[in-house]
C-alpha cells in the first residue's frame, strides 16, 4: 500500500515524499524591490524535509502584485535573492517550485510603487476591502484586460517562469486558484467578456490554457503545475455549478502535459474524483476540512488513491518537521494567526522542531 512517506516521481523529479508544504502568502518580502530575505531563506530551508516545498505567492510583473511586502519574480535582484532560498533548500535536501501569482482585481492603487490599476478579465469590482499598508481600502473597478494586455501578461509569466530557472527553482506553479487573475477568467461572475476569451466554458478556460501552454513551451511541461480551486467564493467569485468548466480546463491541458494538477478542494468529493480521474498527471490535494488544517486524518487519501500527494497549509507554518510529526501522530505546534502576514521572526522561523 502506497502511503504519504513513500518518494515519488513527479514528471522525473524524484521527491523523497509526498507531503507539499502549500503556498501561503507571509508578506515579509522586505528586501530591495519586494525580494526574499535572509529570514525567507532560513523559512523555507527550515521546512526542507517536504515532498515538495511551493512558494507563497510571487508576483510576475509589478502589475500583478495585490498586497504589500509579497515578492517577486521580474527583476534581477529578485532572481539573485531567490537564488539564495532555492540553494538552501536543496542543500538541506529539498525540492522547491515556486507559485507564479498574477492578483488580478485583488489589489488597489496604492499597493502598487507605480500607483497601478488592478485589471481583470471584466471591469467588475469585487465587494468587500482589501488590505493595504495604510490599512482596508475599498476594492476599484479593474481595467479590463484587451487582447494586446492579456498577451503582455502571459508573456510576463513567461518570463518570470525563465526567471525561476535561473534563480534554481525545481519548477512552477500557475496560480490559477482563490479568486485571482486566472480564476477571475474561469468564474462567469467576474468574466462577462463576449469576445474569445470568455461567454461558455471554451472562452472562460483559454486564459488558463494559453498561460499553462507557454510556461510550460518555455521551461518544459515537466517543470509545470497548476493550481485550481472549483466553487471556491475567495475573491467574491461566484461558480455555482464548477464541474463542466473545470473538466473542459482538464480536456484542453491534456495534451500540454503539466506535470501535477493543486486541487485546493472547495467543492465536493465527487467532482475531486472525477478530476482525479480526467487528470493523466499527478494530483496534489489540499483537502477540504471543517473547523481545522487538514492533519493526519488526511493521510489515508494517499493510501486510498485519491490523490498522488497531499499539501498543508497552516500545520506546515507551525510546524516545520511537519512529515515526522504526521508519521508519528504529533504532537503539533498551534499556529498564530496573528503572525500569519508581516512582522519579524516570530511566527515564522521561531516554530520549534521535535527533539531527535
Amino acid at each position: 500500500m502506497t502511503t504519504a512517506f513513500d518518494p515519488i516521481d513527479l514528471a522525473g523529479l524524484r521527491l523523497a515524499n509526498r507531503i507539499v508544504m502549500a503556498p501561503m502568502t507571509r508578506s515579509r518580502a522586505y528586501g530591495p524591490g519586494s525580494s526574499p530575505t535572509e529570514a525567507v531563506v532560513a523559512y523555507y530551508a527550515q521546512r526542507a524535509s517536504a515532498g515538495l516545498i511551493i512558494t507563497e505567492g510571487t508576483q510576475p510583473s509589478p502589475a500583478g502584485q495585490g498586497y504589500p511586502d509579497t515578492p517577486g519574480l521580474h527583476s534581477e535582484e529578485q532572481i539573485a535573492a531567490w537564488r539564495r532560498v532555492t540553494d538552501a533548500v536543496h542543500s538541506a535536501g529539498g525540492r522547491i517550485f515556486v507559485q507564479l501569482m498574477h492578483t488580478g482585481r485583488i489589489g488597489h492603487p496604492s499597493v502598487s510603487a507605480h500607483g497601478l490599476v488592478p485589471v481583470s478579465a471584466s471591469a467588475v469590482a469585487p465587494k468587500g476591502r482589501i488590505y493595504t499598508a495604510a490599512g482596508p481600502m475599498e476594492y476599484v473597478v479593474p481595467r479590463a484586460l484587451d487582447e494586446d494586455g492579456i498577451q503582455r501578461t502571459i508573456a510576463d509569466h513567461v518570463s518570470a517562469a525563465r526567471n525561476a530557472v535561473r534563480a534554481g527553482f525545481d519548477g512552477v506553479e500557475v496560480h490559477g486558484a482563490n479568486g485571482y487573475l486566472v480564476h477571475q477568467f474561469l468564474a462567469p461572475n467576474s468574466n462577462l467578456r463576449t469576445d474569445a476569451w470568455g461567454g461558455g466554458h471554451e472562452g472562460r478556460i483559454r486564459f488558463a490554457v494559453e498561460l499553462v501552454r507557454a510556461v510550460a513551451d518555455a521551461i518544459g511541461a515537466h517543470r509545470t503545475g497548476l493550481r485550481i480551486s472549483p466553487g471556491n467564493p475567495l475573491g467574491d467569485i461566484d461558480e455555482p455549478e464548477p464541474g463542466p468548466t473545470y473538466l473542459a480546463l482538464l480536456r484542453a491541458l491534456e495534451p500540454i502535459g503539466p506535470a501535477y494538477l493543486h486541487l485546493t478542494e472547495s467543492a465536493d468529493r465527487a467532482l475531486t474524483l472525477e478530476l482525479r480521474k480526467r487528470f493523466g498527471g499527478a494530483l496534489i490535494l489540499n483537502a477540504r476540512t471543517e473547523g481545522r488544517p487538514s492533519g493526519p486524518e488526511e493521510l489515508t487519501l494517499i493510501e486510498d488513491g485519491t490523490a498522488d500527494m497531499l499539501s498543508y497549509g497552516a500545520l506546515f507554518l507551525a510546524n516545520p518537521d511537519l512529515p515526522r510529526r504526521l508519521r508519528s501522530g504529533g504532537p503539533f505546534n498551534a499556529p498564530d494567526r496573528a503572525t500569519f502576514y508581516g512582522g519579524d521572526e516570530r511566527g515564522y522561523t521561531d516554530y520549534p522542531v521535535l527533539e531527535a
